[in-house]
């Protein structure tokens, strides 16, 4: 099986145009939209992993520090993520709870390991799986954008609590450290060339 790069042809990630670029100019752009060509993501491995750890980082502080505080003339109450879902479902929200579970937990921290893992087969250059493998990356590109969706039902709350008198809702820190790890992950993901996969078996083959 042969490859768009045997026969010397360059897929343009803007418009998926294949390009036979000329060697001899000293940019090489796309035919059709103009944008730069590369015959692989630059620093594709080094720049994914910065944005990759960064994120595993701030994940722990997005998951202690609460997300939403809120205040009324019975008291105060600051949530986390957990403590919120938890709340959610104890109150018999128990659909609300469950997406916010899912997304606010569970895909952020798969999404982390499914790059990891990622990551560190491109980079070691293996052969194994490799289908499956550019499975994975289509299915953590497809989840990734669901990951904001408790801040959306956050901000939700905060506008509905707000219009209630003798209530106040504002969002935590929690908040600002969960939406910096969905960007890195967002970032780290588009930084990941799916081609790099690939390469290892065209090679071996």
């Amino acid at each position: 099986m042969s490859t768009a790069s045997q026969h010397g042809l360059m897929l343009c990630t803007s418009c998926n145009q294949l390009n036979l670029p000329n060697e001899g100019a000293g940019h090489l752009a796309c035919a059709r939209c103009g944008a730069a060509l590369h015959w692989r993501k630059p620093d594709s491995i080094s720049r994914g992993w910065s944005f990759l750890i960064a994120a595993a980082l701030l994940y722990i502080p997005a998951n202690l520090f609460p997300v939403i505080e809120s205040g009324s003339l019975f008291g105060n109450q600051s949530d986390t993520i957990l403590s919120g879902a938890i709340y959610l479902w104890t109150t018999g929200s128990w659909l609300l709870a469950t997406i916010v579970f899912v997304a606010s937990i569970v895909v952020p921290g798969a999404k982390l390991v499914s790059l990891t893992f990622l990551f560190w087969t491109a980079q070691h250059r293996s052969t194994w799986c490799a289908e499956q493998r550019s499975r994975l990356y289509r299915a953590t590109e497809f989840i990734g954008r669901w990951s904001m969706v408790d801040i959306f039902v956050g901000g939700v709350l905060v506008a509905v609590v707000q219009l209630k008198p003798f209530a106040s809702v504002e969002p935590g820190p929690g908040a600002i450290f969960f939406g910096a790890v969905v960007i890195l992950t967002m970032l780290a993901s588009q930084s990941f060339d799916p081609r790099l996969t690939w390469d290892p078996v065209d090679f071996h083959g």
